[in-house]
């Protein structure tokens, strides 16, 4: 982006939660605005453009289904919506209203994270702006270099067929995030891919096999069930919920 930092615009109206999620996005380099009603959200959306919003839905004025609405109709920018409501109804309502995803609270900051990080990246594929990979991937104790397609765990080189090294890599800039089978057999095998989408289970396996001290047991990559699969770092602090 020009050398200029992401601009995050959170527009949530309890400190408690304000406060502390500001501070861990700026810590990861992002330039955080905060509104906290659903007025001075609108204001700011308009006059500083910011890369993303974080809407709650639950604000003192005007409600964040409103400001979606509204924003919506004006521009393009990710809008991320938080709210403390799991009803279905009202996820598909905010997704028929234009905002780009949804997370429930409470959550975890990395899974935040993530999600941001992913909505920036679809916004810059979408206009044209191919994003720079970093050529090595580091989760924990693993290493992946895209230029060599060598990985290392521990320092120890891993030898990996080309769908094992694809789907690491996948699975590691995605890291921390729960990734479906569906989007891991677009990333690794394409989206024209016809076949068993059970492969990506064998080839997780295959991975397990070769990066995890004891693959039944697994701490890097694990299952999340009824969607598909996560890699963490399994030396990292479990994060805190927000």
């Amino acid at each position: 982006m020009d050398g200029k930092l992401p601009t995050i615009l959170l527009v949530e109206d309890d400190e408690a939660i304000a406060e502390p999620l500001t501070f861990g996005l700026e810590r990861e380099g992002f330039l955080v605005l905060h509104a906290a009603n659903g007025r001075e959200g609108l204001i700011l959306a308009r006059k500083e453009s910011p890369d993303i919003i974080l809407l709650d839905v639950i604000l003192p004025d005007v409600d964040g289904y409103t400001v979606c609405r509204t924003l919506r109709a004006e521009s393009s920018v990710p809008i991320l919506m938080l709210t403390a409501r799991d009803q279905e109804m009202e996820r598909v309502l905010g997704l028929e209203l234009g905002a780009d995803d949804y997370i429930v609270k409470p959550f975890s900051f990395r899974e935040l994270l993530a999600r941001i990080r992913a909505a920036l990246r679809r916004r810059a594929l979408d206009r044209g702006e191919a994003p720079e990979k970093e050529d090595r991937l580091v989760v924990g104790e693993i290493v992946l270099d895209r230029v060599s397609r060598q990985v290392w765990r521990s320092g120890q080189p891993i030898e990996l067929r080309q769908r094992e090294f694809d789907l690491l890599c996948a699975l590691m800039e995605l890291a921390g995030r729960a990734v479906s089978r569906q989007e891991l057999l677009d990333r690794v095998w394409g989206p024209n891919w016809i076949g068993d989408p059970r492969t990506v289970d064998v080839h997780i396996r295959w991975l397990r096999e070769k990066l995890e001290e004891d693959p039944s047991c697994p701490r890097y990559i694990q299952t999340v069930r009824g969607h598909g699969y996560r890699l963490v770092d399994p030396h990292a602090p479990s994060p805190e919920p927000i």
